[in-house]
């Protein structure tokens, strides 16, 4: 038997189909079950170690397969040269795999200068072929096919992805189309390999990672740097500890590129600049190194200060730096231009000495090695060389590969967390130097992001509830407009909600001192959806909290909000100074006056508003017909802000359920205590442990868990079902940050919790 050790798949793959080979023995161990087939499985056999890889030559009738000592003989009919990886411990996973025996079909979107590299990179891969290629011009395709090889040229970007024998598609257009074509891929079912950076913003990759996710397709910033030989090396370097403590980095990109308006470099519209351009590279790579400083795949900074000189004409950036502070206490100093030429490599210092890499970013192919550098006292004591691949950007589209035939949705070198991550700092990176690009600010925000009107889903939608005294229905799952940073974001997050069937979104005057409600009211204007959406606002909050601050809040609340009247006004908090009729009056002079249909109270006592309505009836006047309290599965021991109230307990549920008074309920579950965000030993998160730490509330958190393994749903499904399954109407209020703590909050909708489970899980009962 041929033994081959670890090399990598593609080393592998570049034997072909050499007859002699049988296979690749593994690292001691053994496999409690194995199947070997055209597919990839996974296994949870607690004995195997490390992973074994079977390699079947052209035409081999059966395959040795090595266990340490232990060895056996399988039959196998015609098979072709394939991979297979089996990695340990996990549980049992079944991905179908591209046949291998053949190269990946790729297929190129657009036809510029980085498709024609990338073109050239694939040819000089183990693992790709080009298929196809797209562009806009039917002449530019062709043209663009004959020149780098492609069986086939199309005249536009959907009749490739309609392409067959298309299996991965490389989007090579500038990156403000990337978001469209990235979806639209998804969609087609191809796998995706998109050019950095991924996006214009952080919003757009969340939208990107989750189409991805949704439709089972793989999705790879393509940081070819991080496929190079020469990134181990240096990652192998650091881990060595012969720099001793790592304490700064230094990195930059930059090159001359005189101004031209025309030019995507300097063009406002294509997201120009040297921060999006190339400043995404060392942004990259001080995450990776600082990540692999703490032991993680890579780690995101804390602060960012930075400063920089914006274009008189364009408004991009000219030159930029940063300097980046991480957790660790890491620091790093980055610098960027599209102005003027940097050296464009990178330093990291350390208490025994520092290294220098020349070539970090785009490292010449025409060098049969390169060289990195490590200094002490100022002077170079040990270089190292790295040989150089016939090709960066083949190297990357092996590892694209390689993941993929492993059966693998995110490619290790560029994980999509990654590249959220990177983003986002590269949002604040522009942030800091005020440079928000026209077609993100919100006045210009009229477009989705997968530039198409909403799609509403035929399955899955958010259900949805009336309350009494408003013709709109009501979402069980109501959206919270309090934590969206920008209109992008924001879009990105009720784009989603809406599609999902979601109708219902709260907000108020006080959040970010007013700013939610003029991105909402943004929002609205563009898509034209008002009447459309069931609106919940509040004000009235202290020290306001008077009839009128109120009136003066709603007026201020409506024009940003971009409309003449708001669906439910709650008063943000109670004043117990004043008669409760004053608010009542106030209040129904307000739904006189056309500007509120129906009202309620948000942290008011069960008690006052029992004495509301109490004088409204008396008055011949409309109540209260919400409340908008704490309730949860888990109790708040502390308020999480002054004036906060609960209605968790017995007695509130007991007044509830006689009156039937629907709960609008925040911090439905409890602010992550049923993720891993919460446990005892987790103190890091100074809120969550002041609010919902108690011995009682661990009890319920466990009982979640338990009951969660039993549904086969997460432990917070479990905290938001026990909210709206209570025998008196409730409605969830979600605060998702981003897109994927939607999703993570629709499974309760299926969840259906028996008045026995309801009562264990809060410890009403000792057993189910």
């Amino acid at each position: 038997m041929a033994r081959l050790g670890h090399l990598g798949i593609a080393d592998l793959m570049r034997f072909g189909t050499v007859p002699d080979i049988s296979c690749v023995d593994l690292d001691e161990g053994k496999l409690g079950r194995n199947q070997l087939a055209h597919d990839f499985f996974t296994f949870d056999d607690e004995e195997s170690l490390g992973f074994t890889v079977f390699f079947f030559a052209q035409g081999t009738q059966t395959a040795e397969l090595g266990f340490g000592e232990h060895g056996r003989t399988v039959g196998k009919e015609n098979c072709s040269a394939i991979l297979r990886v089996i990695a340990s411990r996990e549980k049992v996973r079944h991905f179908p795999l591209p046949d291998m025996s053949n190269t990946l079909g790729w297929g190129i979107i657009s036809t510029g200068r980085i498709a024609g590299i990338f073109a050239r990179g694939l040819a000089a891969s183990a693992t790709g072929k080009l298929i196809a290629v797209a562009s806009r011009s039917p002449e530019k395709a062709a043209q663009f096919a004959t020149e780098f090889g492609a069986s086939r040229s199309h005249g536009s970007y959907e009749a490739l992805l309609a392409d067959p024998e298309v299996q991965a598609v490389y989007i090579a257009t500038p990156h403000p189309q990337h978001v469209e074509w990235v979806i639209r891929a998804a969609e087609a079912g191809k796998h995706i390999l998109c050019e950095k950076p991924i996006g214009v913003n952080h919003a757009e990759a969340m939208v990107m990672v989750e189409a991805a996710r949704e439709h089972g397709v793989m999705l790879m910033e393509a940081f070819m740097y991080r496929c190079h030989p020469q990134l181990e090396k240096v990652l192998e370097i650091v881990s060595s500890g012969v720099l001793g403590d790592v304490k700064l980095i230094q990195a930059e990109f930059g090159f001359q590129a005189g101004f031209n308006p025309e030019s995507r470099l300097w063009a406002n519209d294509a997201a120009g600049g040297g921060i999006m351009d190339v400043g995404c590279y060392p942004i990259s790579f001080t995450r990776r190194v600082a990540g692999l400083l703490v032991d993680k795949p890579f780690l995101n900074p804390i602060e960012i200060n930075a400063t920089g000189k914006l274009h008189s004409e364009s408004g991009v950036d000219e030159v930029a730096t940063a300097s980046l502070k991480f957790s660790s206490g890491l620091i790093a100093q980055i610098s960027t231009s599209v102005a003027i030429s940097l050296e464009s490599g990178a330093r990291l210092y350390g208490t025994e000495g520092m290294l220098h890499i020349p070539d970090p970013w785009n490292p010449p192919d025409d060098k049969p090695e390169l060289l990195i550098h490590r200094h002490q006292g100022g002077k170079i004591v040990e270089t190292y060389t790295v040989p150089a691949p016939p090709d960066q950007y083949g190297c990357e589209a092996d590892e694209f590969a390689q993941a993929l035939a492993a059966g693998q949705r995110e490619v290790s070198a560029m994980p999509m967390e990654d590249t959220l991550g990177n983003m986002q700092t590269l949002d604040a990176w522009r942030s800091a130097i005020g440079l928000t690009y026209e077609q993100e600010k919100p006045e210009n925000f009229k477009h989705t992001h997968a530039r198409r009107p909403l799609r509403k889903r035929t399955s899955g939608v958010i259900p949805h509830a009336q309350i009494e005294g408003l013709a709109k229905p009501v979402s069980r799952l109501i959206m919270g407009c309090d934590n969206q940073p920008t209109i992008a974001h924001g879009a990105a997050m009720w784009d989603d909600y809406m599609e999902r069937g979601g109708t219902t979104f709260d907000t108020a005057h006080i959040y970010q001192g007013g700013k939610q409600e003029a991105l909402l009211g943004w929002w609205m204007q563009h898509r034209g959806n008002r009447e459309d959406v069931t609106l919940i606002a509040k004000g009235g909050h202290t020290p306001d909290c008077n009839p009128e601050g109120m009136s003066r809040q709603l007026t201020e609340s409506l024009g940003r909000l971009q409309t003449d009247y708001v669906d439910i006004y709650m008063l943000h908090r109670d004043n117990l100074d004043l008669p409760v009729g004053h608010f009542v009056e106030a209040l129904n002079a307000e739904v006189k006056a056309g500007r509120i249909r129906t009202f309620g109270g948000s942290n008011w006592s069960l008690k006052r508003v029992a004495a509301a309505n109490r004088y409204a009836k008396r008055k011949g006047l409309q109540g209260f017909s919400v409340v908008s309290n704490n309730f949860s599965l888990a109790t708040m021991v502390d308020p999480v802000w002054e004036g906060c109230i609960s209605c968790s307990d017995k007695e509130s549920k007991r007044w509830l359920k006689k009156n039937q008074v629907p709960v609008l309920a925040w911090s439905s579950q409890a602010r992550g205590f049923f993720t891993d965000r919460a446990g005892l030993d987790k103190r890091e998160d100074e809120e969550l442990v002041r609010c919902w730490y108690s011995d009682e509330n661990f009890e319920r958190r466990e009982r979640a868990y338990t009951l969660g393994k039993k549904k086969g749903v997460p432990p917070i499904a479990i905290s938001a079902a026990y909210v709206l399954t209570q025998p008196f109407p409730t409605f969830a209020l979600i605060g998702p940050r981003v897109m994927s703590e939607t999703v993570s909050s629709l499974p309760c909708l299926d969840v259906e919790l028996s008045p026995k489970e309801i009562a264990w899980l809060n410890l009403e009962r000792k057993r189910l």
